[in-house]
């Protein structure tokens, strides 16, 4: 399938890769057809999708069945009226029927809004106000049923409520019963162009009101080099991203790159997160290829893998938040495997990264890849040089890179800020070392200027995490007469040390104080430190420090 879209695909070196790869973009490409029914087409029987629960359910489809299953999606859709440019809402959790639904909307040519189960009541109004939203598929918990009935006596464009199951309220669609009972699917005549929008995410918001970030038809051809080329997945390959289907990481790391790519994507349809039990699914299953953030890595380590056999996982990549030193350490020192970090946004694919060709270096997001053009700017406007931060931007050129988004919806000032003069400017903060490596600092707005400094809270984060005592932190500015800012750590501790910061809070302050000294440039410490029972979170679990810097 790879050279249906490339007219290279094995590189020699990163300078290679670097020179030699290009997309050849098809007219109107829609991956349901091009990708999804091409692979059914020309083998029927190649395993697309494995996936089991925490109930112990087990299902291997093969792309035939994802055709089948997308295409009588796709006709029952058509009876309820969606079609092309209709935004319809999937909340549907890692449940199997994600895939069918988002194969099927993008076979008539409408808008995807992927969603979490977390959403509330306020929640969905925004997004069906803002949005238009037409439809909605959702699990069929009652939790989630409640928020959304909630919520649609303020969500007059909403047509159409579909349930998985087990809750299917009066009024509403039984998915499984309806796809099965649907009539034979006719394509429409005119599906998509290029340009039309077939995928919309709401960002998490960590500064302020979600925005809607708008990919076109062409977005899953950006994300040939996130499986190919960053997850170094082929044919043979079984790969797993823990990632819920509601978050934009879903469709890197369980969908569009790895169908691409022929791999069989592994899907664990779990209600809490256990580490013994991800151990468990890789052992049993010999998955070979895994994807997750370092928290989740974090929490593997603690575990005794020795009980584990691990033998089948062959290549292991990190992203969705800045990758711990000590944590790629003692993931290789238990596994002899290396953590390959990434970096990208909903609004792009991956844009930096350590490529296979590439050693990483721990705490680096590795080097630029070649679909972005890829620089950092000072405050000033200039590029800034080696050692120097600066804001990671794309230097666009008057063109769209293949993967960056095509707009925030319905809102042409956000989009401008962001895309102008020919630069995306993505408001995160990084340096470059002599070799062409990146090394995250943070995003823009959480840079702490104290005494002539620029502190990253990055860096002081990953000092603070090599302290036992530290569960979760987060570095935030706090303004100073003296300094301009001081550094503060706002810490979630471990319940070792619970106990011990009642009885003696300044010396277990003192203690930690200097752990910082001595891992990274004393000046860096926090001044500040105040121990709290968690971190205000997004609904995607990113932390906001801007309500901590409010408190």
């Amino acid at each position: 399938m790879l050279e249906k879209f490339l007219d290279k695909t094995k590189f020699d070196s990163y300078d290679d890769f670097m020179e030699n790869f290009h997309v050849n973009v098809p007219e109107n490409f829609n991956f349901g057809y091009d990708v999804v029914d091409a692979w059914a087409e020309k083998e029927p029987d190649r395993p697309a999708l494995l996936w089991t629960n925490d109930k112990g359910e087990k299902i291997q489809f093969t792309f035939a069945d994802i055709k089948r299953g997308s295409d009588k999606t796709a006709a029952f859709l058509q009876q309820l009226g969606i079609g092309r440019g209709d935004m319809v809402m999937l909340i549907l959790k890692r449940h199997y029927q994600f895939w069918f639904s988002i194969i099927a909307l993008h076979k008539l040519g409408a808008t995807v809004i992927p969603a979490t189960h977390l959403l509330t009541e306020k929640d969905v109004k925004y997004r069906c106000d803002k949005a238009g939203i037409k439809a909605i598929i959702t699990t069929g918990d009652q939790v989630v049923i409640d928020h959304i009935q909630k919520a649609m006596p303020e969500c007059p464009t909403v047509k159409a409520l579909i349930s998985t199951g087990p809750v299917v309220p009066e009024g509403w669609y039984d998915f499984n019963k309806c796809i099965e009972e649907a009539p034979e699917f006719v394509r429409p005549e005119e599906v998509n162009t290029n340009d039309d929008v077939s995928l919309l995410y709401f960002t998490s918001g960590t500064t302020g009101q979600p925005k809607m970030v708008a990919h076109d038809f062409t977005y899953p051809l950006g994300h040939i080099i996130t499986a190919s080329y960053w997850h170094n997945l082929n044919e043979n390959s079984l790969h797993l991203t823990l990632a819920d289907t509601g978050w934009g990481k879903a469709v890197w790391g369980k969908l569009y790159g790895q169908w691409i790519a022929g791999a069989n994507v592994f899907v664990y349809d779990f209600e809490k997160f256990e580490p013994v039990d991800v151990l468990h699914m890789i052992q049993d299953h010999g998955i070979t290829s895994f994807c997750a953030p370092p928290t989740v890595f974090r929490f593997l380590i603690r575990e005794d893998l020795t009980k584990f056999n691990l033998s089948t996982l062959k290549y292991c990549t990190i992203a969705g938040e800045a990758l711990n030193p000590s944590v790629y350490e003692e993931w290789l020192s238990l596994t002899g495997i290396r953590l390959m970090e990434g970096f990208g946004q909903t609004e792009t694919t991956l844009t930096i990264a350590t490529y296979p060709w590439l050693d990483p270096k721990p705490g680096s997001m590795g080097k630029k890849g070649p679909e972005y053009d890829i620089d950092l700017i000072t405050a000033d406007g200039r590029s800034a040089e080696a050692g120097e931060q600066g804001e990671i931007i794309v230097r666009t050129g008057g063109r769209k890179p293949l993967g960056l988004f095509k707009e925030y919806l319905h809102d042409p000032e956000l989009t401008h800020e962001a895309h102008n003069n020919g630069i995306y400017h993505t408001g995160d903060v990084a340096w470059r070392d002599e070799d062409g490596y990146y090394w995250f600092v943070g995003r823009k707005d959480d840079v702490i200027k104290s005494s002539g400094y620029r502190i990253g809270p990055f860096e002081v984060e990953s000092a603070l995490m090599t302290h036992p005592a530290v569960v979760e932190c987060a570095i935030t500015g706090v303004p100073d007469e003296i300094r301009g800012q001081v550094v503060k750590a706002t810490i979630v501790l471990a319940k070792d040390y619970e106990k011990r910061a009642e009885e003696d809070g300044p010396g277990l302050i003192k203690e930690i104080q200097n752990h910082v000294k001595q891992v990274t440039a004393p000046y860096k410490y926090p001044r500040i430190v105040e121990f709290v029972k968690e971190l205000p979170k997004t609904i995607s679990g990113k932390i906001r420090r801007v309500e901590i810097r409010q408190k």
